[in-house]
């Protein structure tokens, strides 16, 4: 007679999601956590209760006043404009930087990190210079919403771009050569063999970008003019209602901003998991 043995176990099936695995342990877990919730939790935290202070009326006054609801449309207009035109010039940059060899290269691409590194106030005093009253090529788009999205596409380029770039690099190149030669055009390679491959990427770097443009705040400062209901983003109007002593008021709509991102990244988080589990349903 075989009998089978169980380990001993002082926790039933109910307790199974407290088990810890991996190579970390509960330790490291903690230490986790508890820099997670000093440098993100907490804050986040103190805003929203900031946020609440005059009462729910309080809260939904400070972000449906005209002024603020401005600046949102503003701004979430503004943001998918400049997500889109770095869908686009992104993948074809990314593309260039793959598939083609010419002189400089390592330059170009060095200068794709650039916004990463660059203090955007610095981005927006250069855009000032050459696109401001003084313009030395007389493009203005000074105190305009042209000038936004311009200032936006520079400092959020660089996430589709190293989105796409890796995944581009790993793209079968036998696979879009078969399609060539049974008589398919580039067009027709390009959307039915490399787009679908290339299109979680894609919707990732679109969607950093379009989160980073929400709150983004120095490539704006000069160049938008901050005008309201016309190019003030919503990262200034946040500042200026600290300015004029209603901080209740400026904690509010930021709480709307940041649930905006936060949005923005879970959609992100989820399609990126979809697209795993299809990925390796597939093999």
């Amino acid at each position: 007679m075989k009998l089978d043995k169980k380990p001993p176990t002082s926790r039933g099936p109910r307790w199974a999601w407290l088990r810890v695995t991996g190579s970390v342990g509960p330790f490291g877990i903690g230490v986790a956590v508890l820099w997670l919730s000093i440098i993100v939790l907490l804050p986040l935290a103190a805003l929203t209760v900031s946020s609440f202070e005059d009462g729910w009326s309080g809260f939904w006054d400070a972000v449906t006043a005209p002024a603020a609801l401005d600046s949102l449309r503003i701004t979430v207009g503004v943001s998918v404009i400049v997500a889109v035109i770095n869908v686009v010039m992104g993948t074809l940059i990314a593309w260039v930087l793959v598939r083609d060899e010419f002189p400089g290269k390592g330059i170009v691409n060095a200068l794709i990190d650039l916004p990463f590194a660059l203090p955007t106030i610095v981005a927006s005093i250069v855009l000032l210079s050459l696109y401001g009253p003084n313009s030395p090529i007389d493009v203005h788009l000074n105190a305009s919403q042209p000038g936004l999205i311009v200032a936006l596409a520079f400092v959020t380029l660089p996430f589709v771009v190293r989105s796409v770039q890796p995944v581009l690099i790993e793209v079968d190149k036998e696979v879009e050569q078969a399609s060539l030669s049974l008589g398919a055009s580039n067009w027709v390679t390009f959307r039915r063999i490399v787009l679908p491959t290339l299109a979680p990427a894609i919707i990732s770097g679109g969607g950093l970008a379009f989160a980073r443009a929400i709150g983004e705040y120095g490539s704006v400062v000069l160049i938008g003019g901050n005008i309201p209901r016309e190019t003030q983003m919503t990262s200034q109007y946040i500042q200026q209602q600290i300015e004029v002593d209603r901080p209740i008021n400026a904690a509010a709509v930021s709480v709307v901003l940041l649930a905006i991102s936060f949005v923005s990244l879970l959609v992100l988080r989820i399609l990126a998991e979809r697209t795993s589990r299809k990925e390796e349903a597939a093999r």
